[in-house]
């Protein structure tokens, strides 16, 4: 009995323990469950809600947490749109400058080693690429000196003022035909609604320089019929204002020097591609400018993750390079799925 006594005792002391214990673990629990009440309480009684206590008991961001994230996005977009205006407007022109540098150094030398292009096809009869340099064009009454490129659609037209493929080159009988832009990319086509019937023209090509005189200004698609045997040159870009465009402006110039040998063309007149028609989109923009997009929706939310991460100046620094190059992916993708004479 006795012993049985003892490890009764020695249980009720156990549990007496446990229970004393459980409660002093309890007792912070209790308390501030029983202030959340009061206060849960007090604001019914206030007619108001305690939404800030239930947004830290479920976890939710609070409205300044939120307005302070909106914003910074805000800011980040903003970041994007100026890198979006400062490549279209500004670095657009410097990236035209440093191309037609690069064009004329290589299509100089493709004149001394008499290998520059005379006709649509090389040697080898395959049509010459997009972009290969084709001649140099001067009007000195405008302040234009550029090199041609091959082809006029949005792409091409980006390194300068084109020729379109199914034309005869300058300086040759026929009619050639050459494209620019009037905005964009140094907008080198900008001044030619300055030209008046007169004023001079001259192109080199790899078969010499050729003269044209200024004969015609006009908006319509109609051209006059150059004569048999002799050589004309058309100019198009954009009406209006720049960015604004209003029709399509074209100059008529005749040729007055002695016109070139024509080699056979492989493109003849309506073979050429909706891309490289006047004021034609390119529409091969669209999958790059698609990932420059998203391009630009990854940096926003990785600044936006590492901003609540690591403080705003910070990713601030490493971040504002990275959304201006985004902005001026989009913009240079933009402007290629543009009409092709902005």
């Amino acid at each position: 009995m006795i012993g049985t006594t003892s490890v009764r005792g020695a249980g009720r002391d156990s549990r007496s323990a446990l229970r004393r214990a459980a409660a002093t673990v309890l007792r912070p629990v209790h308390a501030v469950s029983a202030r959340a009440a009061a206060a849960a309480d007090r604001a019914a009684a206030a007619g108001t809600h305690s939404e800030p206590a239930l947004q830290r008991a479920v976890g939710r961001p609070s409205d300044r947490s939120l307005f302070r994230l909106s914003g910074g996005v805000l800011t980040m977009v903003g970041v994007i749109m100026l890198g979006f205006v400062v490549q279209a407007a500004g670095v657009s022109a410097l990236s035209h400058t440093r191309t037609q540098a690069t064009l004329y150094d290589q299509y100089r030398h493709s004149l001394a080693d008499a290998t520059a292009p005379v006709g649509q096809v090389d040697a080898e009869g395959a049509l010459y690429p997009l972009g290969t340099p084709m001649a140099i064009l001067s009007i000195p009454s405008i302040g234009v000196k550029e090199v041609v490129v091959e082809g006029t659609t949005s792409a091409a037209l980006l390194a300068g003022p084109g020729h379109r493929r199914d034309s005869v080159l300058p300086g040759q009988s026929g009619t050639s035909v050459i494209m620019g832009r009037q905005g964009a990319y140094g907008g080198p086509f900008s001044r030619l609604h300055e030209l008046a019937v007169g004023d001079a023209i001259s192109a080199t090509t790899g078969q010499g320089t050729s003269t044209y005189r200024v004969v015609g200004i006009r908006d319509t698609a109609t051209s006059p019929a150059a004569v048999d045997g002799a050589g004309r040159l058309t100019l198009v870009t954009a009406g209006g204002d720049p960015w604004l465009p209003e029709g399509i402006l074209r100059i008529d110039a005749e040729l007055i020097s002695t016109p070139y040998a024509t080699p056979q063309r492989a493109l003849l007149v309506g073979s050429l591609t909706a891309a490289e028609e006047a004021m034609a989109p390119d529409p091969s923009a669209g999958l790059p400018l698609l990932l420059s997009l998203e391009f630009a929706v990854v940096a926003v939310w990785a600044c936006a993750v590492g901003r609540r991460r690591w403080g705003r100046w910070h990713v601030w620094v490493a971040a504002a390079p990275v959304l201006l190059v985004a902005g001026a992916l989009v913009a240079t993708q933009t402007v290629i799925l543009l009409p092709n004479l902005f």
